[in-house]
C-alpha cells in the first residue's frame, strides 16, 4: 500500500522506502542483471559475501547464476562510486564510470598512502601505458606495478599501480569472485573485457536520478556520499519538475523522482542478512533511516579485520552475524545488540538456517544466537 506523499519524511518512511527500493522489503523475481541494475550495484570489494546480498534480494535466487554472469563478462567487479569495488552489469561500468571519474582523479593526490610518491608524476602518460600493459594480459596489481616502474625508475611500484587503478576503469577478472572457487586479483581495462567504449554521455543529473531510483528520497549529501563527488547541489537544485523536494524531521531538503514509490511507514519489513558491505547500509550520509546507534558505534569501532555481516529486523540493524566452518559443519552465530522479542527471535533463526541453506548446502547446520550486548 503506497501512502500519500507528506510535507516531511520521519525516518521510518525514510527506512521503509530505502529497503523497499533496495528490495529489501520483498524479495524480488526480476533476473540478476535488472536486479543489480535497480539497485545500483551492489558494493563487492570481498570477493564472495556479496552474493549473500542478492540471496536476500532475490526470490530463489541461485549463486551459480551469478557466478556465470560474472564469467561471462555480464556482470563485472570494478572500482566505482567512492573508489569501492562494485558488482555492475558491463553496461552500468561503462556509463557510471565516466560519471564518477572526478572522484578518482581526485584520489591519485588525495589518498594518504601514496600521494608522496605520486608527486609530479605524468598522469596521462601513466595510463596510457598501464592500459598498454593491461590489454596485452590481465595483470595483478603487483605485475602492473613492476612493469610501470622500470618507466618510472624511483618510483613506489604500489602507488604507480594504485593510480592506474584510479585514472583507468579497471575489472577484476574471473576467476575471482566465483562462487564455486577464486583466484588472485587480476585487471584488465573495462574497455577490452567489454569490447566496448567507456560511455561520454551519461550525465551528472542521470546519475542523480540512477541514485534516488535506488535510495532516495535523499538529500545532496547523500547523492555526494554515496557516488563521492562534490558540487551536486547544482544539479539538483536546477533540475526542476524532474525532481520533488520534501523535508526530513530535521528540516533538510530531500530529493526524488516524481513517480518513485513511498511505502506506508507501517509496511512489515521482514528479517533479513546483509553481507559486510552491502550499500543499504553506506550509501547515505544520514545512515540513520535503517542503522541504530549501536550499530553506527560498533561499526566505527572496527579498525582492522573482517567485518561481520547484519541483521535487519523490523526494517533496522539489530544483530550482527558471522559464519565459521570447521570439518563438515556450518555454525551462524548472532549476536543482538539488545533483546528480541520471542517472534523476531524465531524469525532470525528461520531465515538463517534459510541463509545456512544458501551458502553452506553440503554441510551440517547449526545457528546460535548470542545474549544481546
Amino acid at each position: 500500500m503506497t501512502a500519500a506523499r507528506p510535507a516531511a519524511l520521519d525516518r521510518r518512511t525514510l527506512g521503509r522506502a530505502a529497503l523497499d527500493r533496495q528490495l529489501l522489503l520483498q524479495r524480488s523475481d526480476l533476473p540478476v542483471l535488472d536486479a543489480v541494475e535497480r539497485v545500483a550495484g551492489i558494493q563487492a570489494q570481498t570477493t564472495r559475501s556479496w552474493y549473500v546480498g542478492l540471496w536476500s534480494r532475490l526470490d530463489g535466487f541461485r549463486a551459480a547464476e551469478a557466478s556465470d554472469l560474472l564469467a561471462g563478462r555480464q556482470l563485472v567487479r570494478a572500482a566505482l562510486m567512492r573508489s569501492t569495488i562494485h558488482l555492475v552489469t558491463g553496461r552500468d561500468c561503462l556509463a557510471l564510470r565516466p560519471a564518477v571519474q572526478p572522484a578518482l582523479d581526485r584520489d591519485v593526490f588525495g589518498n594518504v598512502t601514496w600521494r608522496r610518491h605520486l608527486v609530479g608524476i605524468d598522469t596521462a602518460g601513466l595510463a596510457d601505458a598501464a592500459r598498454t600493459v593491461l590489454d596485452e594480459q590481465p595483470r595483478t596489481p603487483a605485475e602492473l606495478g613492476a612493469v610501470l616502474a622500470q618507466r618510472w625508475t624511483g618510483r613506489d611500484p604500489s602507488a604507480l599501480a594504485y593510480a592506474a587503478r584510479s585514472l583507468l576503469c579497471l575489472v577484476q577478472v574471473p576467476p575471482r569472485g566465483l562462487w564455486d572457487r577464486g583466484g588472485r586479483a587480476r585487471h584488465a581495462t573495462a574497455e577490452h573485457w567489454l569490447g566496448q567504449p567507456l560511455r561520454d554521455d551519461f550525465t551528472p543529473q542521470q546519475l542523480i536520478t540512477r541514485y534516488l531510483a535506488a535510495f532516495g528520497p535523499a538529500s545532496v549529501a547523500d547523492m555526494q556520499a554515496w557516488s563521492g563527488l562534490s558540487g551536486l547541489r547544482e544539479i539538483a537544485e536546477s533540475s526542476g519538475a524532474a525532481l520533488v523536494t520534501f523535508r526530513d524531521e530535521n528540516g533538510r531538503t530531500l530529493y526524488d523522482l516524481p513517480d518513485a514509490r513511498l511505502p506506508d511507514p507501517d509496511t512489515p519489513a521482514p528479517v533479513r542478512f546483509l553481507p559486510d558491505y552491502d550499500n543499504a547500509l553506506l550509501a547515505h550520509a544520514d545512515r540513520s533511516r535503517i542503522a541504530t546507534e549501536p550499530y553506527l558505534r560498533y561499526r566505527a569501532g572496527i579498525r582492522t579485520g573482517p567485518v561481520p555481516g547484519t541483521v535487519l529486523v523490523d526494517g533496522l540493524t539489530a544483530a550482527t552475524w558471522t559464519i565459521h566452518r570447521d570439518k563438515g559443519q556450518a555454525a551462524i552465530t548472532i549476536e543482538p545488540w539488545s533483546g528480541l522479542s520471542r517472534g523476531d527471535t524465531d524469525a532470525v533463526g528461520e531465515e538463517a538456517g534459510k541463509l545456512l541453506a544458501f551458502t553452506d548446502p553440503g554441510a551440517s547446520h547449526d545457528v546460535r544466537l548470542s545474549p544481546s550486548r
